[in-house]
């Protein structure tokens, strides 16, 4: 693994790791009610098109990185959308 995918590969961890704690406490309450839409909805766009550079470039620990995160962003805005 050369320098630059090691540096991907723990911003990725750690980036995407941060929203666990996130996922885990609106899944567990069901309580989306202080989250904002608006920014998740900007935000798991915004992974979308990471996770399609990445695609395009076939960076990996772009790819994997985003791809957990698309989905745990994804999670949150699905469970902000039906409990508002």
């Amino acid at each position: 693994m050369n320098l630059a995918d090691f540096l991907g590969s723990v911003a990725g961890i750690l980036t995407t790791v941060a929203f666990a704690p996130q996922v885990w406490v609106v899944w567990k309450t069901r309580s989306t009610r202080d989250i904002s839409l608006g920014m998740y909805l900007v935000f798991t766009t915004g992974v979308a098109f990471w996770l399609a550079y990445g695609l395009v470039l076939g960076a990996w620990p772009i790819i994997v990185a985003n791809t957990v995160t698309l989905m745990l962003t994804g999670t949150v805005l699905v469970l902000k959308l039906r409990h508002g």
